[in-house]
């Protein structure tokens, strides 16, 4: 069971707690094996985005009960022994089956379903973290104007190119792709400084839970429901469908929100406007090509309602709001697509907290996909 306790547990917790000033912790997993988390405390919607509305923001709302905190992996995760690991200085999604094997090939296995089983292994409250988690994180940083930079051009920021992580990983040309978790500068941080957590901008895409498009229509979990450990294939009947008022409802009901391109895609692979309507008008045939621009710039199509939730959830923003990094959004309207944040190390300024992928199914692996685990505290 995690060690969740304001007492600390171990040598290795209270030098954790003391160095951040009690903001980061050590959990540890069902093999005893610490990871390093950021404690992200409960706040309201009114806190990140202009609401009337007195209620939490939905990263603390889980299976209809308020939770004083969620703990988001301080670090991408490495996987050792079949769990994911939140720690410094490791090549993100590195997998190890034991101390004596020095590594499998990085990056071959982390697909959604695996992303998800590593981070649950480690036992009662871990998973992959959620949109809602991300969104909270994102909005904050939005708030507080600590949009964090990354590595976003090959082991620099494209934001501020002497800025550079470790390399940890090259390409053919010999350039740097992913670096060392935490091997950025503060400013890679969402909060600017040393307590925050780091390469949520870049280094790699992060699999993110609780979100996902089936032909076009924008599917989730209730609140942050997508943080137990609950079965989230493409069979699960927790998947729920969104109506303009932001009613939760099963999808295939008439009249849900949906992606759609703004003209017919085509079938070459290019980046194509899209929006959010009601109905499809414009369905790709083709896997080729994908719905991308900034998140600043997706609108509803005309008499569609964005409901309050959908900003909420760092989906579409927030009507007059300014400051979403130029961070780009993606999706396709064929299939099953899963969901990504952040972006990765060659997406230059198209990357960031925002930045919101949803052109891919469960099943691909990349070396530019990856993921950190998360926690909540179970009863």
């Amino acid at each position: 069971m995690a060690q969740v306790s304001k007492t600390p547990v171990s040598d290795f917790d209270a030098a954790v707690r003391l160095l951040s000033g009690g903001t980061n912790v050590a959990l540890y997993n069902d093999l005893g094996l610490p990871g390093i988390y950021v404690i992200k405390p409960k706040g309201n919607l009114s806190d990140v985005i202009t609401t009337e509305s007195m209620g939490v923001h939905p990263a603390f709302r889980v299976d209809g009960h308020e939770i004083d905190a969620f703990y988001m992996g301080k670090y991408l995760a490495a996987v050792y022994m079949g769990r994911a690991l939140s720690l410094p200085l490791q090549d993100p999604s590195a997998y190890q089956v034991d101390a004596s094997d020095k590594g499998d090939a990085p990056n071959t296995n982390v697909n959604f379903d695996n992303a998800k089983l590593w981070c649950e292994a480690n036992g009662p409250g871990f998973h992959l973290p959620t949109i809602a988690e991300y969104a909270w994180i994102a909005l904050l940083a939005r708030k507080n104007e600590t949009m964090p930079h990354g590595n976003t051009n090959y082991g620099a920021s494209s934001d501020a190119a002497f800025e550079k992580g470790i390399g940890s990983t090259y390409g053919s040309d010999g350039r740097v792709n992913r670096t060392l978790t935490g091997s950025g500068p503060v400013s890679w941080n969402d909060n600017g400084k040393p307590d925050g957590i780091s390469d949520i901008c870049g280094n790699v895409w992060e699999w993110q839970g609780g979100y996902r498009i089936v032909e076009g229509e924008l599917q989730f979990f209730a609140d942050n429901d997508a943080a137990m450990q609950w079965q989230q294939n493409a069979e699960s009947s927790l998947w729920k469908a969104m109506l303009p008022d932001g009613t939760l409802v099963a999808p295939g009901t008439a009249g849900t929100l949906k992606w759609d391109y703004t003209a017919d895609p085509g079938t070459e692979s290019a980046a194509k406007a899209f929006r959010l309507n009601t109905t499809i008008q414009f369905k790709q045939t083709v896997e080729a090509p994908y719905g991308g621009q900034t998140m600043q710039t997706l609108t509803a199509a005309p008499g569609v309602n964005i409901p309050e939730r959908l900003i909420a959830l760092g989906i579409m923003p927030e009507s007059g709001k300014a400051n979403y990094g130029g961070d780009w959004a993606y999706m396709r309207n064929m299939g099953e697509r899963l969901g990504f944040r952040g972006g990765y190390w060659g997406d230059g300024a198209y990357a960031g907290v925002f930045g919101l992928l949803g052109a891919y199914p469960r099943s691909p692996v990349d070396a530019s996909f990856g993921f950190r685990p998360a926690f909540i505290p179970t009863p």
